[in-house]
């Protein structure tokens, strides 16, 4: 192997090594960068603790709702209403249905996120089942409920909002794994008791 080979072959690796580094590095800046500029609407996934923003005077907001599966989800996940009209300063109770579709114990996390980004900041949860993992068992559906409000601060320019989530699949395989194997073995001390 000639000398230019090496050196193309070191820089190659290089390279290689620098870009999964700075993959490593974009999550955490990607987060700092929608902090700063409000951009991509994320959401914290907290509840809010000030139940006395509601107002008696608010204004007219029209709220969509869409729902989004990771490409590795395969749940049933759609809003219960399409839309709904609301007041800015009021809560508004909502759900969404999800059903496990499949024949294994699943967990599954959803992300909100809303657009324009800039209603974020303006958007409070009371009750949302963002804010913890949901698991259901094969065929298991539910109704999952958001409680929330638009604080009257809303910029007047913005007159509806998207409130999107998306779900992904968190399952611990290897502790359902685990789990199954823990079954099979107690189901198999049962079948083996001794007869008299």
């Amino acid at each position: 192997m000639n000398e230019g080979s090496k050196k193309t072959i070191k820089t190659l690796c290089f390279a290689v090594l620098g870009m999964f580094t700075f993959s490593f590095a974009l999550v955490p800046l990607y987060d700092v960068f929608c902090e700063v500029t409000g951009l991509n609407g994320k959401i914290e996934l907290k509840a809010t603790n000030d139940t006395n923003i509601e107002i008696e005077n608010g204004r007219d907001l029209s709220v969509q709702f869409v729902s989004h599966n990771n490409e590795q989800m395969p749940w049933a996940f759609k809003p219960s209403e399409d839309s709904i009209k609301i007041r800015t300063g009021k809560y508004h109770t909502t759900s969404f249905y999800v059903k496990n579709t499949t024949n294994k114990m699943m967990t599954a996390q959803a992300i909100p996120s809303v657009a324009p980004s800039n209603a974020a900041a303006h958007l409070k949860k009371l009750e949302c089942f963002c804010f913890e993992q949901q698991e259901l068992a094969p065929g298991e559906e539910a109704l999952l409920p958001v409680r929330l409000i638009f604080d009257d601060a809303l910029p007047k320019s913005i007159k509806s909002v998207v409130l999107s989530y998306t779900i992904f699949d968190v399952t611990d395989y290897k502790k359902v794994q685990l789990s199954k194997d823990l079954q099979s073995v107690h189901g198999n001390d049962h079948k083996m008791e001794p007869s008299i």
